[in-house]
């Protein structure tokens, strides 16, 4: 693949992974939680994995590193056309990494097409962002995920494949648990690609994939998002007892106060299920009837 040079107006989509990194004049720093994203194919990718009809006018990315992504992601907005169709935003907290982004990109970022900021994912204000498209930093994949999903925004997020195939799975699945629950609260998930560990540098130690979030209501209601997932969670961490040993044995975590009241109220066959075999509408229509008649007023 043609490496065009830096600083070439409307040359965007075809830098070249290994360059970028020489003129970046560092390494990815596994120690850093960095695993850079070299495989041109899948680069190429990844932006098209946003859902059907996906509102590109704005695109955030977490974890610029060098810019191998940032440079598609310019390209997928119209960077350099006469007209852009959008604009990008890229959240890095390494200072090294930010300056050289602010360099390598700078016709965009004079153009008010590109933005760098630099901090942590995690603390620093996000924009109105429309999409997001990331090669997520692995060790805090799951809060910035978090972070994300509530945006109600649609998401093409490079994760762990272990973290991935517990974010779609389904109810009575092995590695279906409260990561599971709490993602498809906020979408439809889905894995739309697989990558192997060779597509990055350095390597990993585990195979990654990318995963798709299309935002939509849940086919439930709740009158209080935040009992409900920390229901879950509490129900989650004795996932071998019973929905009913489960209810009275994390009353610290889930917050109730009366979580006999609620195992009295529950319908009999549910109360003997596991919770890995609750679907979230039934998390959900449990949660409600703990709230209701187990909870602290103020919940």
């Amino acid at each position: 693949m043609t490496d065009r040079s830096a600083g070439t107006a409307g040359a965007y989509g075809t830098r070249d992974p290994d360059a970028l990194a020489r003129r970046a004049g560092t390494r990815a720093n596994p120690d850093r939680d960095q695993h850079f994203l070299v495989d041109d194919r899948v680069l190429d990718r990844l932006a098209t994995h946003l859902p059907d009809g996906a509102d590109k006018t704005h695109l955030l990315e977490v974890g610029g590193g060098a810019g191998a992504l940032t440079d598609r992601l310019l390209a997928a907005v119209g960077a350099g056309e006469p007209t852009p169709r959008g604009r990008v935003t890229v959240v890095e907290r390494d200072p090294s990494f930010a300056a050289f982004l602010r360099e390598e990109f700078a016709d965009a970022v004079d153009a008010g097409v590109l933005d760098v900021v630099e901090g942590d994912a995690l603390a620093v204000d996000l924009p109105a962002f429309t999409a997001c498209v990331a090669n997520l930093p692995y060790g805090i994949s799951s809060e910035i995920a978090f972070r994300l999903l509530p945006q109600e925004r649609p998401l093409a997020l490079t994760f762990q494949a272990e973290f991935a195939d517990r974010m779609v799975a389904s109810a009575g699945d092995p590695e279906y648990g409260r990561l599971s629950v709490s993602a498809q609260h906020y979408a439809r998930v889905e894995v739309a690609e697989r990558i192997p560990k060779e597509a990055f540098d350095p390597q990993p130690a585990v195979e990654s994939a990318v995963v798709r979030c299309t935002p939509r209501e849940p086919e439930y209601a709740v009158g209080n998002e935040a009992f409900f997932l920390r229901f879950v969670k509490a129900l989650f961490t004795q996932r071998r007892k019973t929905v009913r040993n489960a209810i009275r044995n994390t009353a610290h975590i889930s917050g109730l106060d009366a979580p006999d009241a609620v195992v009295d109220a529950a319908d009999e066959a549910l109360l003997g299920r596991r919770p890995g075999t609750l679907d979230p509408s039934a998390f959900a229509a449990l949660a409600e009837l703990a709230r209701e008649r187990g909870a602290p007023a103020e919940e």
